[in-house]
């Protein structure tokens, strides 16, 4: 059974470069979000047992969905991929409950050991 991701960004070439960036044989059902809001819902329905989720977003940024998720106490598996690599960004997402921040343009190898260390992909 695949398993189901969310690439939550308002660029469609990031979601592009995203998806690309993704292990070719991981088997994966991909779900876009072109904002935070769809993110969200998006993961309510089910469709995100991992959120991929930028910070600079129309309606909701993804400083406010991991707002949301924590407030909601909701149990999401959210990796930051992010042009904004200031440290205090890095830090506060960490903070609001993300696992990992990976700087864009993301690549294959900044990805793989990200979903290897905690077992998503073998």
């Amino acid at each position: 059974m695949p398993l189901p991701i969310v690439i939550a960004d308002d660029s469609l070439l990031a979601r592009k470069v995203l998806t690309k960036a993704l292990p070719p044989d991981w088997d994966v059902e991909i779900s876009y979000a072109s904002n935070g809001r769809e993110a969200l819902e998006l993961y309510r329905a089910g469709r995100a047992a991992v959120l991929f989720l930028d910070l600079t977003m129309p309606e909701l940024t993804g400083f406010q969905v991991l707002e949301t998720i924590r407030r909601e106490d909701l149990n999401a598996f959210v990796i930051v991929v992010s042009a904004d690599v200031q440290p205090l960004a890095q830090e506060r997402v960490r903070a609001l409950g993300a696992v990992a921040f990976v700087a864009k343009p993301v690549t294959p190898e900044a990805l793989l050991p990200i979903l290897k260390e905690y077992g998503l992909y073998a």
